[in-house]
């Protein structure tokens, strides 16, 4: 592919494997997973499920911000989370990140994410 271009910001945590933040491939954007992590310490945020959910979106903001986008501009979100009892919080949280019309979206829960956290998002953005 002749156009795709590797984002990466200091406002979002490094990669703590072998991918990218994102990758712009045209005017689309894949955004790797983002954990609760605190990009200028690399640890896990304090706080409850809550918390940790805003963390992650302000990461992903992040790395939207450094391709050239925004939040808003997410067409495809997927949310991994170890309890699917935490959906409601997820709703709540992502209601104050984001207004109509709202992406596509997939919550899944799985049995482990990466340091133990309890919540990973990754999606696909659109730059208009």
């Amino acid at each position: 592919m002749t156009n795709k271009s590797v984002i990466q910001t200091d406002n979002a945590p490094e990669a703590i494997g072998t991918y990218s933040q994102a990758v712009k491939a045209g005017d689309t954007v894949y955004l790797s997973g983002q954990i609760p992590l605190v990009p200028e310490t690399m640890e896990v945020v304090a706080g409850d499920f809550a918390a940790k959910t805003r963390q992650v979106f302000e990461n992903l903001k992040a790395v939207c911000e450094a391709s050239g986008g925004r939040l808003q501009d997410i067409v495809k979100l997927n949310i991994y989370m170890t309890d699917l009892s935490n959906f409601a919080t997820v709703n709540e949280v992502m209601a104050t990140y984001f207004q109509e019309p709202y992406p596509a979206r997939a919550a899944i829960e799985v049995s482990g994410l990466p340091k133990g956290v309890p919540v990973e998002m990754d999606g696909i953005m659109v730059l208009s």
